[in-house]
């Protein structure tokens, strides 16, 4: 039986708490593994953004997926292509590290041609969701109502500084 590496990430860690998307992504890895005859022999779950150039420096449990899958000789396996990234450049430089990937919702027949298309697409839906975003926020200000949450300014002012902190004592 053919092995993989399974990879699940939601963006934040309010996702991650919640739990919901995780096991969303797991059941439908499970499934399409069941289906296709792989073996999962380690799972890698991250809670953080895949936006930015650097993402793959912020995501330490893609790089120790990409890692595991290297020594396994097997491929990481993820549930749809933008839990890797919705950047073309980024898709593109996962490939080139010579670590194949399969995502589920694309088939195990999905070609690095075929990779780049949905990332594209994948990028394009990422700037669109930020525009609509920017939209409503835009929309609901003009319209008089306060945006934020002002009643936990000092404690978010705090975990601001003490994340920054602790970030650039570890740098």
């Amino acid at each position: 039986m053919e092995r993989a590496v399974a990879y699940l990430r939601v963006s934040t860690q309010r996702q991650q708490r919640s739990g919901l998307g995780i096991e969303a992504q797991r059941a439908t890895i499970g499934r399409f593994a069941e289906a296709e005859g792989l073996t999962i022999v380690a799972e890698f779950i991250e809670a953080e953004s895949g936006k930015g150039a650097d993402a793959l420096d912020r995501r330490p449990q893609l790089a120790a997926a990409l890692a595991a899958a290297k020594s396994a000789k097997c491929s990481v396996l993820v549930s749809k292509l933008d839990r890797l990234s919705r950047d073309v450049a980024f898709v593109a430089g996962l490939m080139s590290q010579r670590v194949p990937f399969i995502v589920a919702e694309l088939g195990r027949d999905a070609d690095p041609f075929m990779l780049h298309l949905y990332a594209a697409l994948a990028e394009k839906e990422r700037r669109l969701i930020s525009e609509r975003t920017k939209a409503a926020l835009a929309a609901k200000k003009a319209g008089g109502a306060r945006l934020g949450n002002p009643s936990n300014i000092v404690q978010a002012g705090e975990l601001g500084r003490s994340v920054q902190t602790a970030a650039a004592d570890e740098f």
